[in-house]
């Protein structure tokens, strides 16, 4: 892992000298800047290049999200990690391009996971080869007719005993595939488990609702198939959030506001 030169920046004292002493604690980060907030953060990046900024969102004057915005114009913009207490904002730090979205207090299995990502978006990619875009592909038996369904026309699939009943584009097909082996073979490829009954395309994710304590996670029409809410338990709410951040291979519709 490439060694990094990041900034902090929060308006908290004491949140930002634990910030700064977990990333100068972290082995892949060399150097670490600080700011108090947006504005100082605008003079130390004029300064100094640095790779990677973890910022908090709400601060006088400038807030996390509308630096990001200002970051996003420069012409090598830092990589934007956010660092909150407030869960509800996770929508708009990817509309403004953060990689993950770190919840104080900070965990660092989490911040591990934030600090990879950042050292993969400083990263050139390879050039791809043929491989890197095939399809995976799952064969459906329909009145005796053989259909082969997309990975990337599914929209979600249900648990059905020992079945999974995929929701594509072109239709519902019932497959003998366990929801947890699609589960384990498609984590990779921008699906998320949401519940013991359902796995979800985070593309195809539109924005969560909490009711009365239970959290729903709604998704976007899919061909012909009608848009859909559904139950997301307790225990995968807050990586399905971190997820719908961080996930490199989401095409996550914007809803801000949804939260």
């Amino acid at each position: 892992m490439t060694t990094l030169t990041v900034l902090a920046v929060d308006d908290e004292a004491p949140a930002l000298d634990e910030l700064v002493y977990l990333l100068e604690q972290h082995p892949a980060i060399g150097r670490v800047r600080s700011a108090p907030d947006a504005t100082a953060a605008l003079r130390r990046l004029h300064e100094d290049q640095v790779d990677a900024v973890f910022l908090d969102i709400n601060m006088p004057g400038l807030s996390g999200l509308e630096l990001a915005a200002v970051l996003a114009n420069f012409a090598d913009p830092p990589t934007v990690v956010f660092v909150t207490a407030h869960d509800d904002k996770a929508v708009a730090a990817f509309d403004v391009g953060a990689v993950d979205y770190l919840l104080k207090p900070i965990r660092r299995d989490r911040l591990d996971e934030a600090v990879r990502r950042v050292a993969a978006a400083r990263t050139p990619e390879p050039a791809p080869t043929a491989d890197d875009h095939a399809p995976d592909v799952v064969p459906a038996e329909v009145g005796g007719v053989t259909h082969l369904i997309h990975r990337n026309s599914i929209g979600w699939v249900e648990a059905e005993g020992d079945y999974a009943r995929l929701h594509a584009s072109t239709g519902s097909y019932l497959v003998r595939i366990p929801l947890t082996t699609l589960e384990t073979r498609w984590a990779d490829a921008g699906f998320q488990r949401v519940h013991r009954s359902y796995l979800v395309a985070l593309r195809m994710v539109t924005g969560m609702r909490t009711s009365n304590g239970a959290v729903t996670v709604r998704l976007a029409t899919n061909g012909n198939s009608p848009a859909v809410e559904l139950p997301v338990s307790r225990r995968q709410v807050r990586e399905l959030r971190d997820r719908l951040v961080r996930d490199p291979m989401r095409e996550y519709r914007s809803a801000r506001g949804d939260e």
